[in-house]
């Protein structure tokens, strides 16, 4: 891959190289299906599959710079296809199927896919609810087809073996997928992703957590493993469903880490907490795991503290903040977390969450924070919460096709840079460090004071009994009253007065007076982590009546 060209895609082929007989990729045949009995691919078996994908779309009218969605479940199949689209130079467009068959569809009309690639079920799904139906031209089926034209994948492939055509040569700044957020705090979004982006992530994510080729993972997020490959990594598709990683059952992650020699594993805190409860309830332990790495929420204290009892001396969790739109952009380990008693300390007290300092590569400020689109960054001092905002070789540009989103999250710098709000509030603390106090969206503003989610929420959670709790802003007439709910631990109570003195005992949470118990609160589909706070508003709002 030379300076003037650039693409993610040739860091497989680099490896293919240096490695071919190393295992690419491991996957269950089947559910249930024993570590033993796992599908794989070598590094050069996932190369040429590619290169034959690659090869073979043009004859099915899909060529480079074509949007493709793509609808395949985790596996051999889904590596192949991505990176076959990208050596192509065509535009996968990768959406979460978890979002919900409604929010699919939106996404899909947004992006206005020209071709589709997915399992049967996927393409059943597309016909009856008509996605894409003004878009879509050519159709490739992973598996038997039925009668909705197009090909099958094993047609695509026997095409690109009979041809040597020179794969595309593409730049940094040109188009390599659209990758749509999760819908958490609105409506899902594509992000548009430059071969540069992904290019600096994989060389920031190297250098940062020391990954070196022929390394193990096994990652609970699809999206996420994708990296692998170009980072030399071995991956080990997990039997579990991506879209529940809460209800994930550790008695099936754990032989896969066990007969793989696992060293590196990504997990949501949803994730981590119930394998750790797991490791807890039953004396587990994961020796030759060496890292786990976190994001998608905040990792819990004490769930950090869980899973490093159940590694190596010297193993560690590691926890990136990010976004899809910027990552990463600040990390912090469970060594730094759980050796410096004054981060629990704060935390605890409502400080917010530690996300650690941030990347080399990144350049972060704290701006004042602003509900409007804005062509500035005013910068506040250290110590004081703002909007977060962001600026990397890693940073996204724009939405697609959200100009009005695009406006209201980037801001436009001297020569041509640009520069993301987060969406989110923090500040800087004395030893440089990224506090993490919420989404911008999440403040409740009353007549008197601002009060940020993090930093309220944690006062609570602080209480053995307490699994999880939520700031809320409830209307009254044209005030606004804050309220915190709280879902419990399981078996646990905790009364009305418990929870008045916590919120007396900080300055910060002594206006809070109004509390309510939630059996279970409604979260985020993709790592079961991000508490939909909007929802809970809606439900607070109605028992308030």
């Amino acid at each position: 891959m030379t300076a003037t060209h650039v693409n993610i895609a040739a860091a497989l082929t680099e490896m293919a190289s240096r490695q071919p007989d190393t295992l690419a990729i491991a996957a269950p045949a089947r559910k249930g299906a024993k570590p033993r009995d796992y599908l794989r691919w070598s590094y050069r078996q996932l190369d040429d599959a590619s290169d034959q994908i690659a090869r073979g779309l043009p004859d099915f009218a899909i060529q480079r710079g074509t949007r493709t969605a793509v609808m395949v479940r985790p596996g051999l199949d889904l590596f192949a296809i991505t990176f076959g689209l990208l050596k192509l130079g065509a535009i996968p467009v990768m959406i979460d199927p978890g979002i919900g068959a409604k929010n699919l569809g939106r996404c899909l009309s947004e992006a206005e896919p020209e071709a589709f690639i997915g399992i049967p079920l996927a393409h059943l799904a597309r016909v009856l609810l008509g996605w894409g139906r003004t878009s879509i031209k050519s159709l490739v089926t992973v598996g038997p087809r039925f009668g909705w034209g197009g090909v099958r994948l094993d047609q695509v492939m026997s095409a690109g073996r009979q041809r040597t055509t020179p794969l595309c040569q593409t730049a940094a700044d040109d188009l390599a997928a659209i990758l749509f957020t999760s819908g958490s705090t609105g409506p899902p979004k594509g992000v548009i992703y430059r071969h540069g982006n992904f290019v600096a992530q994989v060389n920031a994510i190297r250098r940062m957590y020391d990954i070196k080729p022929g390394e193990v993972d096994l990652p609970t997020f699809p999206l996420f493993a994708l990296f692998d490959p170009a980072l030399g990594m071995s991956t080990i598709i997990p039997d579990m469903d991506p879209t529940r990683p809460a209800q994930v059952d550790p008695r099936r992650l754990l032989p896969a880490i066990a007969e793989f020699d696992v060293s590196n594993m990504f997990g949501s805190p949803a994730l981590l907490n119930t394998l750790s409860r797991y490791g807890e309830r039953n004396g587990v332990k994961i020796p030759g795991l060496r890292r786990v790495i976190s994001a998608g929420a905040p990792v819990p204290i004490s769930v950090m503290r869980r899973v490093t009892k159940m590694l190596d001396e010297g193993a560690e969790v590691v926890t990136p903040y990010g976004a899809t739109e910027s990552l990463p952009v600040a990390s912090i380990s469970s060594t730094e977390v759980l050796s410096n008693p004054d981060i629990e300390q704060r935390t605890n007290a409502g400080a917010g969450i530690c996300v650690g300092r941030p990347v080399a590569e990144v350049d972060l400020t704290i701006t004042a924070i602003d509900d409007h689109p804005v062509d500035k960054i005013v910068p506040l001092e250290p110590g004081e919460v703002g909007e977060i905002v962001v600026q990397s070789a890693m940073t996204t540009r724009a939405y697609y096709k959200r100009s009005e989103a695009t406006e209201q999250a980037k801001i436009s710098l001297d020569a041509g840079a640009m520069a993301h709000r987060m969406g989110d509030l923090g500040f800087i603390d004395e030893a440089g460090r990224l506090w993490y106090c919420g989404r911008k969206s999440h403040r409740v503003v009353t007549a008197t004071e601002t009060l940020f989610s993090e930093p309220c929420e944690l006062v609570f959670t602080a209480h053995p009994a307490v699994h999880r709790a939520a700031l809320v802003g409830v209307r009254k007439g044209s005030e606004t009253r804050p309220v915190i709910c709280i879902e419990l631990e399981k078996g646990q109570a905790i009364s009305d007065q418990e929870l008045q003195g916590l919120a007396a005992s900080q300055a910060h949470t002594r206006s809070i007076v109004t509390f309510l118990f939630h059996s279970a609160f409604p979260v985020d589909i993709r790592h079961n982590s991000k508490i939909r706070r909007e929802d809970l508003a809606v439900w607070a709002e109605g028992r308030l009546r």
